[in-house]
This record gives C-alpha cells, structure tokens and sequence, in this order.
C-alpha cells in the first residue's frame, strides 16, 4: 500500500511544534541548572579601595655634638645608629673593652639574673697582675692571692671599678686561656654583626681595641637586653671583703635617667663613654644609647654627653598613627552594600623625629560580614620599627538577594561579563 505524503503546511506545523517542545525541555533543563547555580553560587568577593592616611610630619633634630672626636645616638627597639657626628672610622675604646669581655665571657659562662654563680679562687699568678697594671698606670684593685669571690662579684669589679687586673684574671678564668678569649671574643663579634671591632686583650689598656661609635651603640644594646649585665652597670658603687670599696667611673649614673653602661680612658684614646639613660615620652619611656669617643678629658666628657643626651630627647615624638574609628579601606559589593575598615583602637608610638613614616594596607577577602569584623591591618613602618594597627568593619556586608543574582548572571557565576 502507497502512503500518501503530508501537505507541506502539516510538516511545517508539526516542525515548529517540535522545535519548541525541544526548546521547552532546554529551558526547563536550562532553568533546573542555572536557578539553582544561580541562586547558590559563592558570593563574589567585596572590593577594598584603600583611603591612605594622612602624612606624618618629619623634622630633622638639633644634637648638641662635642666638639672634638665621634658620637652617636640609638635607643632600643630603633634600628641601627638614630644620628652621629664625627665620622665612623674605628678609634681606640679603652675599657669599654670590659663590656665586651663580660657579654662574651657569659656565652661562655652563663649566669642567671639572681645567681652568684661558681667561685673564682686567685692565686698567686692573678695577685700578680696587680703590680703588672699598676705599672702601666691601668686601673686596678685589691686582689690577694687565694681570695674567692663569686663570678657575679668579680664582673661587678671589671665593670664598675673597671680595674685591669680583674678583667684580664676573669677572662683566663671564663676561656682558659688567652688564646682561647681571642677566639672566644672573636666569635662573639662576628655572631652580633660587630664587625667593625677589634679586641686584641681583655682589658682596653691596649690601643689596639678599636671601634666605631655605630658598633658601639649596637654593643650598647646587648648590654640592656643582658639583665645580669644591665643589673651590674647600674650600681653607683661595689663594696666587698678584702677588695674595698670602689665608687662607678661613671659620673653620670643617676643624672638625667642614666643608668649605665662604662666609661674608658686612655691616652691614645682620650675619655669615652657608652651611656644608656632612660628618657620620658609622652605615656612612654625610651632607652636611649649614646657613646663618645675621643673626648679631651673627663671634665669635658661629662657635660658633652649629658648636652648631647638632652638635645636628643627633643627628638622623639609621639605620633598618633591611628584613632578609633578612622577608615583606612572601602569595601564595595557589587550589589551596592558599602562598609569602612576602621581602626579598632586608639594606636600612638614614640618615633625619633627624623624617621620618615610608611605606611601598608593589608586587606583581606571578604565576602558576607558583619558590623565589627576583622578587615585587615595597616602595617606604620618607622625607623625599623613595625607598628600594626587591626582593622574592623563599621557596618554589614550582607550577601545578594536572589533577583540580583538571577539579574547578574556572570558576576553571580564569578565570569566575565
């Protein structure tokens, strides 16, 4: 049986009524995939504009720099040398020396603030550098042969009497030998980045001990963050059995926050001085470092470095770097919900007056959030100090609504548009 062909109008009408049931179901496919995606995709992430602070005022400060040799000024927890005078070429330290023997000395010998620590017996061969240093016009003090003193005791004789005899005993006892310092000491020089000092004996008595006012204000450090050492500095005077008492060749101890750390004087290398002195800044104190080397005499010494330490408090400051509530960042959505990352605290800090002040957003990524959550951080550099301010949000990051998404099909997707 012939079959018989369908007009050319039914083929056409039952052709359109499958093209659109066949875009029916990819509609309702299309629908059942992208509403759901759509609808349950991650929130993009918000945008963060950053609102820079302002600039913080920088001045050079006026030092009142001796006349005559080398100085420097540092305080802890600032980087390196804060300002200086008189070139950095190394020059004789003389007794500063003894800091150096002491810090290295308890590397190798270590004491506990609080601790007397073991015995050190003299004998004969230590009762006879007396005599030996005398002779060269050193500074010594009493030391008879069997005397026993502590290690704590005798490193309050070489730092504060600053007596030769001492030193040298007190170094062959902590290393064994002279040798045996020399490496000691050489070692430690090069562990703390001193590496511009020379030590050839334990004392200073040798001219050959050299170092710039930098490494110094560096080994002025060391000597505050050691608390045996620091403890030791401090003392006006040392009184003990058999030994005498001995008052500080520091003059400035107690005058204008001084609290430390040694004087050295010898002829090739004048009178010098490492100080520390605390220093009153706003609701903050700073530990500040000075040294002088090359001074004339003890009477000119002194009043420079007390001019020197006065000029250079004026010049530090404390700087508000952040107040509650000040924005550092926007966060935008793409659905127009807006918030400020604010400081979350009042943030000051005690900057030298000449240490330009940077400043970093640290942003991170957020999506929904709410009134009060952490936002980032402005990181305040100055002076090799780092200063990090926490950020929160001042108002919520909700997340889009659905006939945003379903409107906004690529950035709801995370694509391209």
């Amino acid at each position: 049986m012939q079959s018989v062909p369908r007009p050319a109008g039914r083929r056409r009408v039952y052709l359109r009524r499958r093209i659109a049931a066949g875009l029916g179901v990819l509609l309702v496919v299309g629908a059942g995939v992208y509403l759901p995606t759509a609808l349950l995709a991650p929130v993009p992430a918000a945008a963060a504009a950053e609102i820079a602070p302002g600039p913080v005022a920088v001045q050079e400060p006026a030092i009142a720099w001796p006349a005559v040799g080398a100085a420097a000024i540092g305080a802890v927890g600032y980087e390196g040398v804060l300002d200086s005078a008189g070139g950095d070429e190394p020059m004789p330290i003389a007794s500063i020396t003894k800091v150096i023997t002491v810090l290295a000395a308890l590397e190798a010998r270590p004491l506990r603030p609080g601790e007397p620590g073991p015995t050190i017996t003299f004998d004969a061969d230590d009762a006879a550098l007396y005599a030996r240093y005398l002779a060269v016009q050193g500074t010594v003090a009493a030391m008879p042969a069997g005397l026993s003193l502590s290690q704590l005791d005798t490193m309050k004789v070489v730092l504060v009497v600053s007596a030769n005899n001492y030193a040298d005993a007190f170094a062959e006892w902590a290393f064994g030998s002279r040798e045996a310092y020399l490496a000691g000491v050489g070692g430690w020089l090069t562990e703390h980045g001193l590496a511009r000092t020379t030590v050839v004996e334990p004392t200073g008595i040798d001219p050959a001990n050299t170092s710039t006012a930098a490494d110094l204000i560096e080994l002025g450090k060391l000597a505050v963050a050691d608390p045996v050492v620091s403890s030791i500095v401090s003392l006006p005077s040392v009184s003990l059995p058999r030994v005498g008492t001995y008052a500080s060749t520091n003059r400035l101890l107690g005058i204008d926050g001084v609290d430390g750390v040694k004087t050295g004087t010898l002829e090739q290398a004048g009178a010098c001085l490492l100080f520390t002195a605390d220093v009153p800044v706003g609701d903050s104190t700073v530990t500040v470092i000075g040294v002088v080397l090359g001074s004339p005499d003890h009477d000119t010494l002194f009043p420079a470095a007390r001019a020197m330490l006065e000029s250079a408090e004026a010049g530090f400051r404390e700087v508000r770097l952040a107040g509650a509530g000040q924005a550092f960042a926007e966060y935008s959505t793409p659905w127009g919900d807006r918030a400020m990352a604010v400081a979350a605290e009042d943030v000051s800090a005690v900057l030298w007056a000449s240490a330009p002040v940077a400043s970093t957003l640290r942003t991170g990524s957020l999506r929904v959030a709410e009134k009060g959550d952490e936002a980032g951080s402005v990181v305040f550099t100055a002076g090799g100090q780092r200063i990090t301010v926490p950020l929160v949000l001042d108002g919520a990051l909700d997340g889009p609504g659905p006939w945003w998404r379903l409107g906004h099909p690529f950035e709801a997707l995370g694509v391209a548009g």
